[in-house]
């Protein structure tokens, strides 16, 4: 099935997805709010995690559910099947490759989805908190 729109308007969407997401601006500015003191999208961070906190080493990476191919929630475009089933298929990879660099290396990590985030937001802030606070005491 063809697409109905022009490659120039499909460069045009594409150029308007955000790399921070509303869902990571709300969690950054509530641990904000709470004390929690961290750098956001660290580029020289493998993977460029979302939270970091290198003097703890501490990273923590919010999914959403399309983009990371949630296994609850992710779902396929209609059009171009073969590119989104790639394209999503790599980005599960890297997540794993990512995680397996951190846990490797010694970090703390912790992945947040975005499903959980809508089902209770309070309670997955307050596990984030609990997790640098714990590790800030160590």
């Amino acid at each position: 099935m063809r697409e109905k729109i022009t490659k120039e308007q499909r460069r045009k969407n594409m150029q308007a997805i955000r790399s921070q997401s509303k869902l990571e601006n709300m969690v950054t500015r509530e641990l904000w709010k709470r004390g929690l003191r961290f750098r956001k999208n660290v580029k020289t961070l493998y993977g460029k995690p979302d939270i970091a906190i290198q003097k703890y080493k501490v990273v923590i990476f919010i999914d959403s559910c399309f983009w990371h191919a949630c296994d609850l929630h992710g779902n396929i475009p209609k059009t171009n099947q073969e590119y989104w089933i790639k394209k999503l298929n790599r980005n599960k990879t890297r997540d794993l490759e990512v995680e397996k660099y951190y846990l490797n290396n010694d970090w703390h990590y912790k992945r947040v989805w975005e499903h959980d985030l809508k089902k209770d937001f309070y309670k997955v802030i307050n596990e984030l908190e609990s997790f640098i606070n714990k590790l800030k005491t160590q």
